[in-house]
Order: C-alpha cells, then structure tokens, then sequence
C-alpha cells in the first residue's frame, strides 16, 4: 500500500530558506527534512512513500550542485521529483534541469504558493509513478504465473496478431489459440487486447529503467 502522506526534502544551503520551505510543508500536512548540502541529502535514507525534492542549483565549497545531484540520482535508479530554486538567472541551468524531467525551476525569491502548487505538482507525480509501478508489480506476477504457452499467446496478441495469426505462428488449431487466449486474459484480468498492449508495453518499459539503473545501491 502506497502512504498517504507525503515527505518533502528541502536541500539548500541558506537556513532561512529551509525553514521557511520546511514550515510550509509541515502546515500542508507534509513530512519534512531539511539539509544544508547535497552531501548531507545523499546520506539520508528515503522514506518507501510518495516524495518532492527540493533543491537548490549551487552549492558552496565541494558539495555535488543541484544539477549532479539530479544527474547522480538519475543514473542510481532513485526516481524523486525535484523543484529546483535558485537564486541566480540562469537560463541554460534551468533548461538543462527541466530536460533531465525537473518538475519546476522557480527563481528566488518565490510566492508562497508558487512552491507549494510545484511541491504538489511533484508528489502527485510521484504517488502516480508509484501507483503504476505496483500494478507492473502485480502484472509481472500474474504473467509468472502463466504457463509457457499463455505467455507465448500474450506477447503475441501484445503485437496484434489475432486468434487465426495466433494459431497459424503457434501451429494449432484456433479453437485451441482461443481456449489459450481466454485463460490467459482471465488469469491476467484483461478485458480487450488494448489492454494487453499496455501491459506488455508497461512491462518492457519497467525492465528497460532496471536495466538502466543497473543493480540496487545499497
């Protein structure tokens, strides 16, 4: 189950800034943690629950800046949504941030609300992205429990072949595709074979960004 509340990281280093953001959230009914550097932020452990990041562009001393930190997290398979502050103008900052899928980049000084509509932007994102990845989760479950032939009939029906296509690749009849067919969308509860595309799609886009991401960090 995926939790209701939220937590909101807030990363930068002017402590007024923080605090300010972090009393915000706390008022929203948010969670909050509060770090001075990127250094600090990539110690902490995430909460299992939907979240928002965020995170200023520059950082004093050696500290990874706001867009390494985006990159680094990226490249680590962590899927955060991130609200960029900053304090200076810099366009090719900002665009390379929302490239990389950066929810927001707001200027400071900011409204009140402008970061509060952006961190709600964010974890909507996230509780979606979550959402969906528990049903690939089950899906992939039920499609193990498949036997050898249904999973062959659900990749095929995945490519728009229908029962007669099916039967003549799998060389049986097609009352035997049909029987297969309808077993395997009963198992998978699927109701049309729009629905068994996006699954499919869905499953190779997940092992995709696992692939990606390489093996779990600890």
């Amino acid at each position: 189950m995926i939790s209701n509340q939220a937590t909101v990281y807030v990363v930068d280093d002017e402590i007024e800034v923080r605090n300010a953001i972090g009393n915000l959230c706390e008022e929203t009914g948010h969670q909050v943690r509060l770090f001075a550097s990127t250094d600090e932020f990539l110690e902490e452990e995430l909460s299992v629950g939907p979240s928002c990041l965020v995170l200023d562009v520059r950082f004093p001393g050696t500290s990874p800046t706001g867009l390494e930190l985006q990159r680094r997290l990226a490249e680590t398979g962590v899927s955060i949504p991130i609200v960029f502050i900053s304090g200076h103008s810099d366009v090719r900052v900002s665009v390379e941030a929302m490239k990389r899928g950066a929810v927001e980049f707001l200027p400071k000084p900011f409204r009140e609300q402008e970061i509060l509509d952006a961190i709600r932007h964010g974890i909507e994102r996230d509780r979606k992205r979550m959402h969906r990845e528990d049903a690939v989760r089950d899906a992939r479950q039920r499609v193990e429990a498949l036997t050898a032939r249904e999973r062959e009939i659900l990749l095929l029906m995945a490519e728009g072949l229908v029962a007669k296509q099916i039967a003549a690749r799998l060389g049986v009849s097609e009352v035997t595709a049909k029987v297969h067919r309808a077993r395997m969308m009963r198992k998978l509860e699927l109701r049309s074979p729009i629905e068994v595309v996006r699954l499919v799609d869905n499953m190779e886009r997940d092992a995709a960004t696992r692939a990606a991401a390489g093996p779990p960090h600890s």
